[in-house]
């Protein structure tokens, strides 16, 4: 049987989580793991499709693959096998294609591939429970991310997600505390929770519960030092649930707030479900709550008839917010969904220049925030070399930081540069 495999991934924190658990399952049944460059006998290609430009990604990767062992087999699991699979099984080299239902039993269906190139895919829309691959630990040592929700009820019209994904459904509540309870007992001290709408978390569970209700939880029974949870949409952040984060030992101050526009004419065509005086609401609840918060958000330069106008609102909203950071994307048409037919489209050419701007912008921010903090102390965990992580989402080289890995410090910050901070250890926290 082939023994090695090199397992290469695309897109968001649920295919790592995905990933990983699909690497100690292997491992468990013998295989030895490679990089993605070396030369290994079954390639695993775990795929993302949230734009036309992902899935250009996976075909290129499928190529390389081939390249690198033109023996080897060649699987692709992921969102674009869920959504592509026809087409994947065209495609040159190709020998298996597993759903995201399938991909956790990757250990089964590899015992039977074959030169004869199949499709595993059953139908995402049909699941109803929040099950997933166990996970026992985590390559990075310091950090663990935990999937406790999958799938996504929304309907945004620029998104793929929900049909790859299917509905939202929750893992459940102990289920989830044991997963932070096992990572704990292999020595992470920090657990960052992971979904693709984590804000609709427990509603579908018997007796329904919520996010917030998780992580009190969590903290009654002392699950681990530091609990990050990861995009929370604006209409879910709860008085209740910002108060929670102030006033908790344990939940790092940082939330990442999916906007996608500043204008609430493109909101509307969006399909988001709020505008922007809601967004201002959340968002200056949390600073008012938290000095110290790191805010994040999404932004989406080009969408379908965006003007000049309905742009410069975006563009002047968020410089008015106190964001730390803005993950960019410029519009892709994405087959299938709404967004892909609307008219007018917005020339490439445009789309670029607007997305930079907006880079420009997140980066001048990002400056802004981390040098607030020079002069102060913040908690670090220290996690390779010299180089650490606040609570609050700023990286910091720290001075005399070798053989601290993996400890939670005080450090005192001496300066910033391009959105990172340097500083020396007080003490351990």
């Amino acid at each position: 049987m082939s023994k090695t495999i090199a397992i290469t991934t695309l897109g968001c924190k649920i295919n790592q989580f995905e990933s990983a658990a699909m690497t100690q399952a292997l491992e468990q049944n013998g295989y030895s793991m490679v990089p993605f460059p070396d030369k290994a006998d079954i390639y695993v290609i775990n795929s993302c499709t949230v734009t036309a430009k992902t899935d250009a990604e996976s075909r290129r990767l499928i190529r390389r693959a081939t390249r690198l062992n033109p023996e080897a087999r060649v699987v692709v699991t992921g969102c674009y096998a869920q959504m592509n699979a026809e087409e994947l099984l065209k495609l040159a080299g190709v020998n298996l294609i597993l759903g995201n239902s399938e991909k956790k039993d990757i250990v089964g269906f590899l015992e039977g591939i074959n030169d004869q190139p199949r499709a595993v895919v059953s139908d995402i829309s049909l699941e109803k429970t929040g099950e997933t691959a166990p996970l026992e630990t985590f390559a990075e040592h310091t950090r663990a991310f935990l999937q406790v929700q999958n799938g996504c009820d929304a309907r945004c019209a620029y998104c793929i997600v929900p049909y790859a994904r299917g509905a939202s459904r929750s893992v459940a509540v102990q289920e989830a505390l044991d997963g932070m309870a096992a990572f704990a007992a292999q020595g992470f001290q920090e657990i960052v929770l992971t979904g693709i709408h984590l804000g609709a978390y427990g509603l579908d569970l018997a007796p329904a519960t919520d996010l917030l209700g998780l992580m009190q939880k969590a903290q009654e029974q002392g699950a681990v030092r530091r609990l990050r949870i990861g995009s929370v949409e604006p209409t879910e952040v709860s008085r209740q649930l910002i108060d929670f984060m102030a006033r908790s030992p344990m939940v790092c101050p940082h939330l990442h707030l999916p906007l996608q526009s500043g204008s609430d004419s493109v909101l509307s065509r969006m399909n988001r479900g709020y505008n922007t005086a809601l967004f201002r609401e959340v968002v200056q609840s949390l600073a008012s709550a938290m000095p110290e918060v790191c805010i994040g958000s999404d932004v989406i330069a080009g969408f379908p008839g965006e003007s000049d106008r309905e742009f410069d609102e975006t563009y002047r909203f968020i410089d008015s917010l106190p964001l730390a950071y803005l993950h960019v994307f410029p519009f892709s048409q994405r087959p299938g969904t709404p967004a892909a037919t609307m008219a007018p489209q917005v020339h490439p050419k445009v789309i670029k220049e607007r997305a930079e701007a907006l880079r420009v912008l997140s980066e001048r921010k990002k400056s802004d925030y981390a040098a607030g903090f020079v002069g102060r102390e913040l908690r670090v965990l220290v996690q390779k070399g010299e180089k650490g992580l606040s609570r609050n989402y700023l990286t910091v080289l720290i001075e005399e930081g070798k053989g601290l890995v993996n400890r939670e410090v005080t450090v005192q910050v001496t300066g910033a540069k391009g959105g990172e901070l340097t500083g020396r250890v007080l003490k351990e926290s």
